[in-house]
């Protein structure tokens, strides 16, 4: 459920900046005409290949479906990835970090998407503070963000300043990535920068 909550919020914000979003997931358009009807315009339900055909793509799965959710698409053709995943196996409550070795989790999913171009973004933030208004009283939240590919990185950085985001670069997706994953220094703080 949360991760439907943020999808959702994702996607009003895209919607707001003038984007059209494209929706998906492994049970069908079908089950998201709710959803898509609520967002309005420029919002469609999409299969999950229609969507990952898509110039920029979000995933936002659950760690435990993450390997099947990306062998079940098509060979990446240069899209850039939005990995927004948290590396935890079982459900709310009940939660185990994932091992990935050596790896940061990015370059964990970017090893199972070849030809996806990753950028790591937003996994800082709880749900509550995805959900909430970046600006507040002037302060714009701090969103962080890590890739390997410099223009995929610069064009998910504009995204996110278009939300109203704050954005930070961290650097590469191993260490950029680490800092801001689960169980890295910044994950689940709540950064501002103040407005001027």
């Amino acid at each position: 459920m949360e991760q439907e909550i943020s999808h959702k919020r994702f996607a009003k914000r895209a919607l707001k900046a003038g984007h059209k979003v494209k929706l998906s997931n492994r049970r069908g358009p079908d089950s998201l005409l709710e959803i898509v009807n609520q967002l309005g315009s420029g919002a469609t339900a999409a299969t999950t290949e229609e969507a990952a055909a898509c110039e920029v793509v979000l995933l936002a799965v659950p760690w435990d479906n993450v390997p099947e959710t990306l062998a079940s698409l098509p060979k990446w053709k240069n899209q850039i990835l939005i990995d927004g995943t948290n590396p935890f196996h079982g459900k709310a409550g009940n939660f185990k970090p994932a091992d990935v070795g050596n790896l940061s989790t990015s370059q964990f999913v970017a090893a199972l998407a070849p030809g996806a171009r990753v950028v790591k973004a937003l996994n800082n933030m709880i749900v509550p503070n995805l959900e909430a208004d970046p600006i507040v009283n002037g302060a714009r939240r701090v969103a962080f963000i890590s890739a390997d590919d410099d223009v995929a990185k610069k064009r998910v950085e504009a995204l996110l300043r278009a939300f109203g985001y704050s954005v930070v670069d961290l650097g590469d997706l191993r260490d950029g990535g680490l800092i801001q994953q689960a169980g890295g220094p910044l994950a689940g703080r709540d950064f501002w920068e103040r407005g001027e």
